[in-house]
């Protein structure tokens, strides 16, 4: 798996305020910003599932690396994260933040120039690359190795787009979310997947009659999206993140997720 990394912040104190037309969170941060929320005292989260373990159910719970973090931006407000399990597509498009369905979009997203043209992104808090996943014992191991067979990918992804771009003769098979995705995999459905490798990693530890073949070098970071121009949201969760790698939260959730912690 690739190194995580993140980019400590001066504490900050936010009381909750209610102004005209809006609910807001008034925080006393270093630039005594006001952050304005969707809610009254809550952080809602856009987030696509299952995408584990960034974010899946689990015991009627919503639980993840993606839902830790972003619960730390929420108690940095003085308020409490509420989730919305929504399609990836309105996400990426930026629609679910514009039409204030949720305040961030935390869903594994790669940052790229075309998802940025729709919403702002926070710094970079986890890194990431394309992989691909086979049955064990499968000789698959690159797109080369796929002439002529099914490839699946997921709908909207930056995997999908790496497939197409990259993989030449291969009949790629598109699905909505990473569980139908992997159980194609399993049943034979598709020959192989791509998708990111912290999650496909996280499968196979899981699933041991499946297996990470390749990686492939495309150096994503992942980023919590806000709505274009919320300046003031962005510049907290940006504080909150790199206090959180600063003082051992951070190395704490990661160590949580997945088996090793994240290289400074």
């Amino acid at each position: 798996m690739s190194p995580r990394t993140v980019l400590p912040v001066i504490a900050t104190t936010a009381a909750l305020v209610v102004m005209t037309g809006c609910t807001s969170t008034k925080s006393s941060g270093s630039d005594g910003s006001t952050v304005e929320l969707v809610n009254s005292g809550k952080l809602t989260t856009c987030t696509h599932l299952p995408y584990e373990p960034f974010q899946s159910r689990q015991d009627n719970k919503i639980v993840g690396f993606d839902v830790d973090l972003v619960d730390l931006v929420a108690k940095e407000l003085k308020v409490t994260q509420e989730i919305v399990d929504t399609p990836f597509e309105g996400i990426q498009t930026g629609e679910d933040l514009n039409a204030r369905k949720c305040d961030v979009a935390a869903a594994g997203m790669t940052i790229t120039d075309v998802r940025e043209e729709n919403l702002d992104f926070s710094a970079p808090y986890f890194e990431a690359t394309q992989a691909l996943v086979t049955k064990k014992g499968s000789s698959f191991d690159s797109l080369a190795a796929l002439k002529g067979k099914k490839l699946g990918v997921q709908q909207g992804t930056t995997g999908e787009e790496y497939a197409k771009k990259n993989g030449k003769d291969i009949e790629t098979v598109q699905f909505e979310d990473l569980a139908l995705l992997l159980t194609a995999v399993k049943t034979g459905q598709v020959d192989a997947a791509v998708n990111d490798n912290g999650v496909l990693f996280e499968y196979v530890r899981k699933n041991p009659d499946t297996a990470v073949t390749a990686e492939f070098e495309t150096g994503e970071q992942y980023g919590v999206g806000v709505r274009t121009g919320n300046d003031a949201l962005r510049k907290e969760i940006d504080k909150v993140i790199k206090a959180a790698q600063s003082d051992g939260r951070y190395d704490a959730i990661y160590k949580k997720w997945f088996p090793a912690a994240p290289k400074s």
